[in-house]
């Protein structure tokens, strides 16, 4: 069975890997172009180009997935499947190309969570389970029909980072638990439809900056949960008398009595007061500094005064 490989981050790249490993025949792997990046804007190439590069793979990095020229590269190397782990949308007649269809690795439990940050989406809700999907391609995005699942926990103290570590691996056994699959059973490869005529009231949209914000109104465990599920990045912030802090740890204090709401110093510790309690803030980013730990930000406020 030949395999084309679409991804980008190190959320693709370390499937890729454990593809390879594991014997499959990859054909091609197809990535996003080089681009600058950082503040030095040096040319930086993705994690999923440099894995390929390890593994000696021919590698195409197209702007337009409908150009005749990929179509002619897909022509050549000629797969039976697709898969797609974390890449840009395909066109239809690039994921139907391959004889047995394209499969696509998503991190939620489908059809909870649909969309481009599904791993953030589901802390910021405080879920207490989450999982990794693999279904075939179909026209809307995220709906097709389920090959395999796996159901992983979420402690709650967990952040985004560290759950998209645990997926990433979890992720990587249940793509091969798929092509494996795939391999025996080539077109009649047992799937379940997704429910798709009651949809899913969870969804994971792409996020911006202003869905980052902490909103004073907010009661502690809301508060918590986004800063867990926006950790380590984009970071969850909060307006403060010191500019815009983001914050990447806090500890929750659920009914701690507070004097009033927002940001306060209260015996050596940073508070983020709410109406219900208090977080305790353990590190966070100043306008214009590096992350750093609460203790340390306090220690620099008080050698200023």
């Amino acid at each position: 069975m030949k395999i084309v490989f679409y991804g980008t981050p190190d959320f693709a790249a370390t499937s890729l890997k454990r593809i390879y490993n594991e014997g499959f025949d990859i054909v091609g792997v197809v990535t996003a172009p080089d681009k600058p990046a950082g503040r030095g804007q040096k040319i930086q190439m993705s994690a999923v180009k440099i894995v390929a590069q390890e593994l000696n793979l021919p590698i195409s990095q197209p702007t337009n997935l409908k150009a005749e020229s990929f179509m002619n590269q897909l022509i050549d190397w000629n797969p039976d499947l697709g898969v797609v782990i974390a890449f840009r949308m395909l066109p239809e007649k690039v994921w139907n190309f391959p004889s047995l269809g394209t499969v696509n690795l998503h991190a939620s439990l489908l059809p909870d969570y649909r969309g481009a940050a599904p791993i953030q989406h589901a802390i910021i809700n405080g879920e207490p389970f989450t999982g990794v999907s693999t279904f075939f391609l179909k026209h809307a995005i995220d709906t097709g029909d389920i090959i395999d699942q796996l159901k992983v926990e979420i402690p709650k103290s967990m952040h985004a980072g560290s759950l998209h570590d645990k997926l990433m691996i979890e992720g990587s056994s249940l793509m091969v638990t798929t092509l494996n699959k795939i391999n025996k059973f080539g077109l009649d490869t047992p799937t379940t439809p997704q429910n798709n005529k009651g949809q899913s009231t969870k969804f994971a949209p792409k996020i911006n900056r202003e869905f980052c914000e902490i909103n004073s109104e907010s009661n502690t465990i809301e508060a918590y949960n986004k800063i867990r599920g926006l950790s380590p990045y984009p970071g969850a912030w909060m307006e403060s008398p010191w500019g815009n802090v983001k914050i990447f740890d806090s500890e929750n204090q659920l009914g701690r009595s507070i004097v009033e709401r927002g940001f306060q110093i209260e015996n050596k510790d940073l508070i983020l007061g709410f109406h219900d309690g208090a977080l305790l803030i353990k590190e966070l980013q100043i306008p214009g500094k590096s992350r750093m730990s609460a203790r340390d930000f306090l220690n620099g406020l008080a050698k200023k005064n």
